[in-house]
């Protein structure tokens, strides 16, 4: 009688926040964000458990760390600080492409060191969710996944994110992160800003030969598109929503979804075919967050809800 084989584990770092929201229509506050939270919740819709890594502060929402637990995703290495959690405030304006910030509260970022439990450390999917460049390296460090320095990296499939803050402030550093993944996500502008080019092609070349194996490159509402070796390239449309409620925290549901579909898949390495399916099904989950403040709408759905929107998405894109 043969035994099933488990899923291999996920571990992701990033933030958790705190988020105070406002769009043209409504406004909320004591939201649950922040990249590794939402990458996290998405993560668990495909493979269980999640494990979370990030710091939260005394002020942090008990409600918002029940439903995560609740989803699977495992707590262990949420770190408890006696200072104010990271909060994020914003308005999102009538295209809902554009937001302002109205104000960030680094709080217990300012001095974040990252911290991996040793039962999360082997774990083979490691995502480094926006975060600093420091602390996405303190994490492959932890997770002995600095790729030519331990024969365990090999195994491991590493995905990271990152935003313009650090292409700016960091773009050393991030430099140094490149060379160890096998998927780097980041949007269309940032692409652009880090290759140096207007020309999105150009970029995908530019920012693979930076050392990532392959590269996605998020398009929002027009999709995605993935560059790999070879010269191969890969293009996704969106879901397409007739209403955006809050786009906050999409990009993250996306990483989050593309990992935890990857780890539904078995083991890595993983194929091409793999990886196209997994930017298809992470869009997905990125559209139902669209649909409601912060992962409300990811909440409440089921496995029906994703098959049925999969189908749509199936028949819009045929010919």
């Amino acid at each position: 009688m043969s035994t099933a084989i488990p899923n291999p584990s996920i571990v992701i770092g990033g933030t958790i926040a705190i988020d105070h929201v406002k769009t043209p229509e409504a406004e909320a506050q004591n939201l649950l964000g922040g990249s590794a939270a939402y990458a996290a919740l998405a993560s668990s819709f495909f493979s269980r458990p999640v494990n979370l890594i990030g710091i939260i502060g005394h002020d942090f929402p008990v409600e918002h760390l029940k439903m995560l637990e609740a989803q699977g995703v495992s707590l262990g290495g949420v770190e408890r600080s006696e200072n104010e959690s990271f909060t994020w405030s914003g308005e999102y304006h009538t295209n809902m492409n554009d937001r302002t910030t109205h104000r960030v509260g680094l709080n217990v970022l300012e001095s974040w060191q990252v911290k991996v439990p040793a039962e999360s450390a082997s774990s083979e999917i490691v995502v480094l969710a926006n975060m600093s460049p420091d602390n996405q390296l303190e994490m492959l460090t932890q997770c002995d996944a600095l790729k030519g320095n331990d024969a365990n990296a090999s195994k491991r499939f590493i995905i990271a994110d990152t935003m313009d803050l650090w292409i700016e402030i960091a773009n050393e550093r991030l430099h140094e992160v490149l060379p160890h993944l096998d998927l780097f996500v980041l949007n269309e502008g940032e692409a652009r800003d880090l290759a140096g080019t207007t020309n999105l092609v150009k970029a995908g070349r530019i920012l693979l030969e930076k050392g990532p194996r392959h590269v996605v490159v998020k398009l929002g509402e027009f999709g995605a598109m993935m560059f790999s070796p070879g010269g191969e390239i890969f293009r996704a449309s969106a879901y397409p929503l007739e209403h955006v409620a809050d786009p906050t925290g999409a990009g993250d549901t996306f990483l989050g979804g593309m990992a935890g579909f990857l780890a539904s898949q078995g083991h890595p390495p993983y194929s091409d075919a793999v990886l196209r399916e997994a930017i298809v099904k992470g869009s997905i989950l990125a559209s139902f967050t669209c649909e409601a403040f912060s992962t409300r709408k990811l909440e409440g759905l089921t496995e029906s809800d994703i098959e049925s929107r999969l189908q749509a998405f199936r028949g819009a894109t045929h010919w």
